[in-house]
Formats: structure tokens, sequence, C-alpha cells
């Protein structure tokens, strides 16, 4: 379920208030405290492919893209 569909089905359910609680308490998206979902590539988002050496916190595809940028050299 996506963070919009979730805020979505809150405000069709607020009338509903049992209802809403349930939903709450099974469905709320969780704060991760440990793992790799904890982190996210702050330019894209994605989850997958993380690096977060240097506080880069950025995915391989964006390091890619803006690595000549930060100063990162390419060697062959």
């Amino acid at each position: 379920m996506t963070q919009s569909d979730h805020k979505k089905m809150l405000a069709q359910l607020k009338v509903k208030k049992p209802k809403h609680g349930k939903f709450i308490k099974h469905n709320a998206p969780k704060e991760r405290k440990h793992g790799i979902a904890k982190f996210c590539c702050k330019i894209c988002g994605a989850r997958r492919g993380f690096i977060k050496s240097y506080g880069l916190n950025l995915c391989r595809k964006c390091f890619r893209d803006i690595a000549t940028e930060i100063g990162f050299k390419k060697y062959d």
C-alpha cells in the first residue's frame, strides 16, 4: 500500500471511528529502526543499491549521475 493510498483510506474512515482505529493499528506504515528499509536515497527515494559511505545517502544510480560533480573520479 502506498503512502497516498493510506491517507486516502484514512479520509474515508474518519466517519467510522471503530474501523478507523483498527485500520490504523493494522495498516499504518511503521517507522523502521534498523534494516535495509530504514535508509532511502535522498534524490529518488530508492531503497536498493544504497550507498551511505561518506554520508552520501544515495542509491547507486543517482551516485553515478552526480559523482563527477561532487569530486569523485572514474578510473578505467
